[in-house]
């Protein structure tokens, strides 16, 4: 083999000293900048205050995306007219719905009855009424120029049919539309005194018409002059017997008389009826009584009939009368039939915040917040406002008070003759016919005659209106 000569790369040698000066790379000669601690303080301090930024921002655009799922931020401030309840009593629950809506600012007022359902009219007409009102349940057609209708939206046909009863239904409801959201029910129930009953041999109340007419007399009693001593229930006249006019539209009902038969068979064996129990000489009631609530607390008479709410008045003035309530007894071949008497929540026409004022009223009409306000009612009072809802019925239709309006609930009906709505319009006028009726029979005038002339009165006052 021929050995080849291999070339070796030849590598420059520079000195040391010689590379230093002119080598750009070398480390021990380049121009190192010098950072000192207060230089670091500065870069985390612009880190910090990066971080701050951003998190403030972040928060901003949440809050911004939640106002926008709630309808916007925008503060809004709802007037509430009500009746009967101290504004202790909406408190709780008016502060529970701010606290979930912050931009919502709810003041509620309590107002006077008197001229009230004028001012709702005249108030909403010239800007200055109430966001939400309470109205009673025969005054829509009053109302229907003020009153708004409830957004499907918030609460459509389907949800309001399952959760009130069927009278809310006939009473609110005009063409696919309701105009308003009911808190409560009530009603006439038979109310008595349970030692005269007992006094009287009686265990149980009266259930029919028969059993009213043998109670009534078997417990009223007459001095040697035939005046009245006790009497046994609290019919037949106008002047001193409360809700009058509600028992004869009640027992109109039954009979399947309306206001447009008032003057026909139906209303004829309904006035002859009523006025019996005044009629001499077997009379158990006359004018010659003390108003007949009255009378009761006192003890002279031993049965009413009356809406719930007045039980609670009772009791208040004679906390030791033993007293108990029962279903409304049945005339002969008559429909089971309680009048209704209740009242509703309802929004303006007029107001610039409908909606909201609408979704504050179905918070209260929510099973756990209507039983809250009911607790509330009751540290006032004897017992809360019945409930409208009829899933809440089975919490109330054994409590020795309300337990009839709540199982009478269902078969309501009603009429434009509740006395003490304080309307001065479709209730008054009609009050006023049937009193006028009833005071005439005890004058001289016959029945037929009375029922005459009170069905011209009611004609008129149903044609004012536009009632059909």
């Amino acid at each position: 083999m021929v050995d080849e000569k291999i070339e070796k790369p030849v590598f420059e040698t520079v000195p040391v000293e010689e590379y230093n000066e002119t080598d750009p790379l070398d480390s021990s000669q380049a121009d190192i900048p010098s950072y000192t601690p207060e230089d670091n303080k500065m870069k985390y301090f612009i880190i910090a205050i990066a971080v701050i930024f951003f998190v403030v921002i972040f928060i901003f655009f949440i809050r911004f995306l939640n106002g926008l799922k709630k309808g916007g931020s925008k503060k809004v401030t709802l007037t509430y007219w009500g009746l009967w309840e101290e504004q202790t009593v909406f408190d709780p629950l008016i502060k529970a719905y701010q606290r979930k809506n912050p931009h919502i600012t709810v003041s509620y007022t309590k107002m006077d009855p008197r001229d009230y359902r004028e001012k709702i009219i005249e108030r909403s007409k010239n800007g200055t009424g109430p966001d939400i009102f309470r109205y009673h349940n025969t005054w829509i057609p009053t109302l229907k120029e003020v009153v708004a209708t409830l957004p499907h939206t918030v609460m459509d046909n389907a949800e309001f049919e399952r959760t009130f009863y069927p009278i809310t239904q006939k009473d609110l409801k005009i063409d696919d539309f309701y105009y308003g959201l009911p808190l409560e029910i009530d009603g006439l129930v038979l109310v008595y005194n349970d030692d005269m009953l007992k006094a009287g041999g009686f265990t149980t109340p009266p259930k029919t018409w028969e059993d009213v007419v043998n109670y009534a007399t078997t417990l009223s009693l007459k001095d040697k002059e035939g005046n009245i001593i006790t009497s046994g229930i609290a019919l037949g006249t106008a002047s001193n017997v409360e809700h009058f006019s509600e028992i004869f539209g009640w027992m109109l009902l039954q009979n399947g008389g309306d206001l447009t038969k008032v003057s026909a068979d139906e209303g004829l064996d309904v006035l002859q009826a009523y006025r019996k129990f005044a009629e001499l000489p077997n009379n158990v009631w006359d004018e010659t009584m003390a108003n007949s609530t009255t009378a009761f607390i006192g003890g002279k008479v031993a049965m009413i009939i009356i809406p719930s709410w007045e039980i609670s008045l009772i009791k208040l003035v004679n906390p030791d009368l033993k007293i108990k309530t029962a279903l409304l007894p049945i005339i002969p071949g008559g429909n089971k039939v309680s009048l209704a008497n209740y009242w509703v929540e309802g929004v303006s026409k007029m107001s610039k915040n409908q909606i909201e004022a609408w979704k504050f009223l179905k918070f209260l009409t929510e099973k756990e917040n209507m039983t809250s306000l009911y607790k509330e009612e009751t540290k006032s009072r004897l017992f809360g406002e019945p409930y409208s809802r009829v899933d809440l019925a089975p919490m109330l239709v054994q409590n020795e008070y309300i337990g009839a309006v709540i199982e009478q609930a269902p078969i309501m009906k009603s009429l434009s003759l509740v006395n003490r709505t304080y309307d001065n319009g479709i209730n008054d006028e009609i009050v006023k016919y049937i009193e006028d009726a009833i005071n005439s029979t005890i004058n001289g005038v016959s029945y037929q005659e009375a029922l005459d002339t009170a069905q011209k009165g009611i004609d008129q006052v149903m044609e004012k209106y536009n009632i059909k």
